[in-house]
């Protein structure tokens, strides 16, 4: 690590700690040339894959898309912001666990719409019906019926 005062390549580090949030190392530092100190952080770096849309086009990943998606499905309905949260988060992970430079739209859609399931009928229903293309009455009449099988794990 290259001193920020005198630009020379030779630093000591005089402490590590892990950071409050745990996702960095905090990391004070002394120059071996001019003894000034300075501050330095080590987070892990993720690089998210493009998402390639039905149409062959392919953009960046965007947490906020996902998020939207999310909102709109949970709109008014009964489900605690940290559960929003993790289950966002909880995608990202499945996204990132692919090990992919590229994963199709369509597989994240179905993350989310895992995690809706978990979380609240309602907001599965809502997210399928945009996701899935529902045309008919008896589109909705089979999706509710997949939701009333039996889950492992419910959310509330």
């Amino acid at each position: 690590m290259k001193c920020p005062y005198c630009k020379a390549d030779d630093t000591a580090v005089i402490d590590s700690r892990l950071s409050e949030d745990g996702d960095s190392v905090r990391r004070r530092r002394e120059c071996e040339a001019c003894h000034k100190r300075f501050t330095t952080y080590e987070r892990v770096e993720l690089h998210m894959p493009m998402v390639v849309k039905t149409n062959g086009h392919r953009v960046p990943y965007d947490r906020e898309k996902i998020r939207t998606g999310f909102m709109r499905a949970l709109h008014k309905r009964p489900v605690p912001a940290e559960y929003l949260e993790a289950a966002i988060i909880r995608t990202e992970q499945r996204v990132i666990g692919l090990g992919e430079r590229e994963v199709a739209s369509r597989v994240i859609g179905e993350l989310v719409m895992r995690e809706l399931r978990k979380m609240d009928d309602v907001a599965y229903i809502r997210f399928a019906s945009v996701y899935e293309d529902f045309q008919r009455v008896d589109d909705f009449h089979d999706a509710i019926l997949q939701v009333r099988k039996p889950q492992k794990k419910r959310v509330r």
